[in-house]
């Protein structure tokens, strides 16, 4: 499936983040899952968008409709970095790490996995 040309809001994102740990989940599980069980109709209705926007399947085979994530999150994060680095940052990904970097503090084991990447990268040469 195509990835979506509208982006998720931070709401649609939050809901996303659930459905990619839970897996294929009801209206109510995902309200639970975000401590808004008073709020299924909100929850309901972001889904019913999230649908429109084909960021998310829904199973009505059931009586009980299930929704999925249409994308994993991998391909998503992949599908956002990409829009931000060519709205952004003009398409240079060094502007977008030395920024990303720049903007709070990173553990040791994110530097360790950055320059294991880098090195990757590189083709293994120093």
């Amino acid at each position: 499936m195509k990835l979506p040309s509208r982006k998720p809001t931070d709401a649609e994102l939050a809901i996303l983040r659930i459905l990619w740990t839970r897996g294929p989940s009801t209206v109510r599980d995902v309200a639970a899952a975000m401590g808004r069980e008073d709020a299924y109709t909100t929850v309901l209705k972001l889904l019913q968008i999230m649908t429109d926007k084909q960021l998310v399947r829904r199973n009505a085979s059931a009586r009980t409709h299930i929704y999925e994530a249409a994308h994993s999150e991998e391909q998503m994060q992949q599908h956002l970095v990409s829009d931000l680095l060519d709205r952004a940052f003009d398409g240079s990904a060094a502007t977008l790490v030395m920024r990303a970097l720049a903007a709070r503090k990173t553990s040791a084991k994110d530097m360790a996995e950055i320059r294991k990447l880098l090195k990757s990268k590189q083709g293994g040469s120093e």
